[in-house]
């Protein structure tokens, strides 16, 4: 007789975004293998109560008191207990309820959360790029030091992640990323001046939100993924390549010293990195659109406009340098998209602000949380305020 499958508890925190809605949905497709702990969002309360409900969470953390103070007299009798603000965060990441954390709350915002996972031992299951971009060797390090386990939930680092499986790190000779190319893919560098936020923010394959969308359109989100993929996977950047697929069905590949080329290939949907990272070293069963390679006769791939998407380089730039330049790097870009879509400076402009604080900061090769804060601090400031 079959032993019935341990039943994992799940925090997922950033629960009312893209990743977190894709999250919610493998979870109720899977209840004999995972019970939800808890679910957190910044301020969304409505939105977050209501997936609460559907999950069977116990517990709700709004990290913003307003917000909080808001939902408060919509909880009815048996509703989940509402916890509020960055400690109650800690406390359900950290909890003996939580065996696994699903890391996707956007930006530099998630570092503390997964920084806490590492140190209490959890599965983290990162969809949370910017945790690894703004302080990859102590993540990883905490990591390795208390048994945690990183696995990735962004779409090129998980297929990565799976394709490295067919070999030894000695073998590896290149990680290729693969882009879609965003919406303005084929324009050139003059063209891009005068974009607006509205045609920024239509990506032609994901659905996503605000930040990383712009960032696809400025090909950022594939220069913080370079970092992402040096830290995660303790590879030199000189082994990394960015190539576009607009396709966006090779979601990665693994290049061996003998030329074997291993690609992981899928329809473009997160529920399948989410799946990945809940289950392994299992593959759970999926009611998943079966992969018909007769819808996909062509797949086409090519090298990146790097004049006209000059953002992709400072990502190698970063992960050259290591120490505080992907925290720079991080905060700058997050502090003018933020600009850009209240219409204060040009898309163009994204990336000339974020090239400004990678090489302006002040730079430190072996830091320390505070000095990353810290320079996290100088460079959205310094953003925030150049004209």
């Amino acid at each position: 007789m079959t032993a019935a499958p341990v039943r994992r508890g799940v925090a997922l925190l950033g629960a009312t975004g893209s990743v977190g809605a894709a999250a919610a949905d493998v979870l109720a497709q899977h209840p004999e293998r995972f019970r939800v702990a808890g679910v957190a969002a910044l301020r969304s309360g409505p939105q977050l109560l209501t997936l609460a409900r559907r999950l069977n969470a116990p517990v709700l953390v709004l990290v913003d008191e307003e917000a909080a103070r808001a939902l408060a007299p919509r909880l009815e009798r048996g509703d989940p207990e509402l916890r509020v603000g960055e400690r109650a965060l800690l406390d359900l990441v950290g909890g003996p309820g939580t065996d696994v954390v699903v890391q996707a709350i956007t930006g530099a915002a998630g570092l503390a959360s997964s920084l806490e996972a590492a140190r209490r031992g959890k599965r983290l299951a990162l969809a949370n790029k910017e945790s690894l971009v703004v302080a990859g060797p102590l993540l990883t390090s905490l990591a390795r030091q208390n048994g945690c386990e990183i696995v990735p939930v962004d779409s090129e680092h998980c297929a990565l992640f799976q394709c490295l499986l067919a070999g030894s790190p000695g073998e590896v000779r290149r990680l290729i990323l693969t882009a879609s190319g965003g919406p303005f893919r084929g324009r050139r560098a003059a063209e891009l001046a005068d974009v607006t936020p509205a045609e920024a923010l239509r990506h032609p394959t994901w659905k996503m939100g605000p930040r990383i969308s712009i960032d696809s359109a400025t090909l950022m989100n594939k220069a913080l993924e370079v970092i992402e993929a040096r830290w995660l996977f303790d590879v030199p950047p000189e082994q990394i390549e960015v190539v576009v697929h607009p396709q966006s069905i090779v979601h990665s590949m693994v290049e061996f010293q003998d030329g074997s080329v291993v690609a992981q290939m899928s329809p473009p949907d997160m529920r399948g990195p989410v799946r990945y990272a809940l289950g392994w070293p299992e593959r759970l069963p999926a009611p998943a659109p079966r992969f018909d390679v007769r819808d996909y006769a062509k797949l086409t791939f090519e090298a990146p406009d790097r004049e006209a998407f000059p953002a992709l380089d400072l990502g190698f730039e970063a992960a050259r340098r290591g120490g505080t330049a992907g925290a720079a790097l991080n905060a700058a870009d997050e502090a003018a998209v933020a600009r850009f879509l209240a219409g204060e400076i040009r898309f163009p402009d994204i990336a000339s602000r974020a090239a400004e604080a990678l090489r302006g900061h002040p730079f430190s090769a072996e830091p320390d949380l505070a000095a990353l804060l810290s320079v996290d601090a100088w460079a959205r400031r310094g953003t925030a305020l150049t004209c």
